[in-house]
Order: C-alpha cells, then structure tokens, then sequence
C-alpha cells in the first residue's frame, strides 16, 4: 500500500492536491463535476472586504501552454462568503483554506478578524503577489519590510496556521520568503503569477484591457520550480508548490524540489477533475520505484 497522505505544517492531507486560490470558487461551485471532499485541502477564491466586480474586459487571453488574466480579485467579499459560502464548504471533510487579498494592511486585518470568529477554516493564505491590480497586496509582496509588517499584524489575530503566498516579481524570492517567515508565517505557497502581456498585432494594441496581466500555466512551470527550490534551502517551514501543474510528473517533481503538497490552477479550467486523476498515476510511480510514503520524495532533488 503507497501512504500519499502528507503533512503541510499542522494541516494532515488525505493527499497533496490543492485547488488554487481563483481557480475554483469558493469551493461550492463545481458539485456536478468532481467531490471537494476527494482533494487534500481547497484554496479559495481570495476575499477582500467588499465585494468588487474586477477588471473590465477583455481579462484572459489564451496563451502558449498557459494563460494571461487580469480577473483584479472580482469576489463576493468576506461577508457574503460567511453568509452564503462557508456553511456549505465547512461540511465537506476536506482542508479550507481562505485566500485572503486586500490593498491596505487594515484591510487584510478587518477581513481575517471576520473570519477567525468562524468554524470550519483551517489556515489562511494571505495573498501579497496579485500582478492585476492597481491597489493591492503586490505592494507587500516586493517589500521585505511592509511584507513583514503586514504579516506580522495578522499573526497577532490568529492562532490558525497563515500561508504567505509569494510572487516570482522579485529580485530574492529567498529575502520575501525568509522575511514572511520571520514574521510569523507558518507556511509559505509559491508561484503566483509572472506579470506579462498580449499584443494585438492587427489593432496594435494590447489584448487586456489593463494592458498587463497574471501568466499562468505550464509555461511558467521551469520558474517555479526553479523559484520553489530555492526557497526549500533557505527557510525551514513547509512550501506549498503552484505553477502550471498538469501531471503525475509535474507534482512529483515539485515534490522533489522541495514542495509537501502542490495546488493546481489554470488546469481547472480544462478539467475541474483534473488534480483527483493524477493521483493513481503518483501511486503507480511511487510504486515502480518502491517507494512507501509520498513524503519520502519531499526534498528529493536536493543534495
């Protein structure tokens, strides 16, 4: 029997399958299509405390192997999420982890306050590396400092594990990840998006309407993995591994680069059952190799 069960800081997964945050709704979304239930854990779509409509259209734009959006956080907003989301999602036997964005560190605040006082979430993803937005927690994501007072300020309202999800626009992934770190992040999740753009050659003009945009998919595979394992050897917390995942191969190599447990994003929108199929394929491999347990290979490619 191959254990694929794993371990993300306190969190025990059934397996290392996460849906990415924006990628999935609110968790509620896709019943007809596969069971929440089935993942190692569900990363929400993030939460600000308004609801806000997004960006203006055209916001994705196909991509070779990949995806630009400029979605810009469109959401309910934490109330509504309370109200109407949360009592569904918390009754499915699965990790809840809450995305949580905003464009001021009394906001991300007052958000993680209104959830804390809530059953049924089991860690929070603090979002600091949206490239779409034109106010918003990328301006915490490139700073070492304003990363560590934010985090630093939510670690203080919670005793729930906080993930730090960091951005690839950086300069030293490993300077964000030490700084979420020694703020008080439990755990950290990495890639977001590479900030890039599309140009319609016929109209000479860009394609999304805030010109530039998230890119996302398997294009972005090489730098996350890269990104991933640097991080591995430079701080010692758990890593959450996101970037363009759509294969066995894919999750086993961020595993051996230094990833516990991985979501998968823009494959969703292909196949919402995507990241469940994989899993007999990882068992398979673990069990050509003669290899037990799932977190044996956590780490694996480093010397």
């Amino acid at each position: 029997m191959i254990d694929i069960r794993t371990e993300i800081g306190s969190l025990a997964l059934n397996n290392p399958i996460l849906t990415a945050s924006g990628t999935f709704g609110y968790g509620d979304d896709l019943p007809d299509y596969v069971d929440i239930k089935d993942f190692g854990g569900i990363v929400t779509k993030s939460l600000t405390r308004q609801p806000r409509d997004g960006n203006a259209p055209p916001r994705i734009v196909e991509t070779a192997s990949g995806m630009l959006n400029s979605i810009g956080l469109a959401n309910i907003g934490v109330e509504a999420f309370i109200r109407d989301k949360l009592p569904i999602i918390r009754e499915k036997e699965t990790v809840i982890i809450v995305n949580i964005a905003g464009s001021r560190l009394e906001e991300y605040c007052e958000i993680l306050e209104l959830l804390d006082g809530e059953a049924g979430i089991d860690a929070y993803e603090i979002n600091v590396s949206c490239p779409n937005v034109k106010q918003g927690g990328m301006e915490f994501g490139v700073s070492c400092p304003h990363l560590k007072r934010l985090i630093k300020a939510l670690r203080k309202l919670t005793e729930r594990p906080i993930i730090t999800k960091l951005s690839p626009n950086v300069t030293s992934i490993e300077e964000m990840a030490q700084a979420a770190v020694d703020a008080g992040s439990d755990m950290l999740s990495l890639v977001n998006t590479l900030v890039g753009a599309a140009i319609d050659i016929e109209n000479r003009r860009p394609i999304l309407s805030t010109i530039f945009g998230g890119l996302s998919g398997p294009a972005i595979t090489p730098v996350a993995l890269a990104q991933i394992f640097k991080v591995y050897e430079s701080v010692n917390v758990p890593i959450i591994g996101i970037g363009g995942i759509g294969s066995a191969e894919d999750v086993i190599a961020f595993l051996m680069a230094g990833a516990s447990a991985v979501q998968i994003g823009t494959m969703n929108y292909r196949d919402p059952g995507i990241g469940l199929k994989l899993m007999p394929r990882i068992e398979a491999w673990l069990g050509e190799h003669s290899i037990e347990r799932i977190t044996d290979i956590v780490g694996a490619a480093h010397a």
